[in-house]
């Protein structure tokens, strides 16, 4: 008997909740003379990343938070970049900046998110900050993780003792939320799945969660979905221009809680990235 539509996890929807509470939260700073201020650094004239930049300005005037847009072009050196990096660090104004990826190849992601200063890096990207992370230490998360533990428990989807298979292993997403699922008090199971793991259907089937961050599209079937599971999906890829999710069409007859096709998780990333600029200017 096929499983009842699964429920949508509407996370543009819980967005906007949350941007209702920063929005108060940001008027109590004002009120104290403590005027949140962001920015964001672009280099070259991605599409992608100028619109998602675009959208987060848009969520900045929407709360109260000033925003300053940093525009590199794409030929830009390292020291360049570091330079850029440098002012925004000493910029007592600045409470947080975040250096939008991917960025132009020439430029070592890893060595420019390490001289953003811990304490404004609002990606939770700097290795201090993920240390923090496994540690079990307080520090800025990263965003993505950080908005789908928002999400389950929006939903409460139970996690103590749960299931996950988490497909995907980088750095934004798979590695940091894998710790942030099994920390103490959250206390999930994870098996963190990637392109060299065997028969990827057999775990993913025992999961009470699944979320796939791996950017294939209609990588996660029906039949890979143990019925009433909850799956999440980050990775998008285009298919012909059109962007396409991990998760196939007919997993919504399988699935208990499912997040939509398209920007299942994009608008929350964008709230977490503004709540930690929000904790930033509290702390400063």
């Amino acid at each position: 008997m096929p499983h009842p539509q699964a429920i949508l996890l509407d996370g543009d929807r819980l967005a906007e909740r949350l941007q209702g509470e920063m929005k108060a939260d940001a008027a109590q700073l004002i009120a104290r003379g403590i005027q949140p201020k962001l920015a964001t650094v672009l280099v070259g004239d991605d599409p992608a990343s100028a619109s998602y930049v675009t959208r987060k300005h848009a969520d900045c005037v929407e709360i109260g938070i000033m925003v300053e847009d940093v525009r590199l072009p794409a030929a830009i050196t390292s020291s360049e970049l570091l330079a850029t990096i440098a002012a925004l660090n000493a910029d007592p104004s600045m409470h947080g900046f975040m250096v939008q990826l991917p960025l132009p190849s020439g430029l070592v992601e890893a060595a420019m998110l390490e001289a953003v200063r811990p304490d404004k890096d609002i990606d939770g990207l700097h290795p201090i900050n993920l240390g923090r992370l496994l540690a079990g230490q307080p520090g800025f998360l990263p965003c993505t993780p950080a908005a789908i533990l928002t999400l389950l428990q929006a939903y409460d989807i139970p996690l103590a003792g749960a299931e996950v298979a988490i497909v995907g292993r980088g750095t934004l997403v798979g590695r940091p939320l894998s710790m942030l699922l099994s920390q103490r008090g959250t206390d999930a199971t994870i098996t963190l799945l990637h392109s060299h793991s065997r028969n990827l259907a057999a775990t993913t089937r025992r999961a009470d969660i699944i979320i796939s961050a791996a950017g294939i599209p209609d990588l996660i079937t029906p039949e890979m979905v143990k019925p009433g599971a909850a799956v999440i999906g980050v990775g998008i890829s285009y298919v012909g221009g059109t962007m396409t999710s991990d998760i196939a069409s007919g997993v919504a007859n399988v699935a208990g809680w499912l997040t939509p096709p398209h920007g299942s998780v994009g608008a929350l990333t964008r709230a977490m990235l503004l709540k930690n600029l929000l904790c930033a200017a509290a702390g400063q």
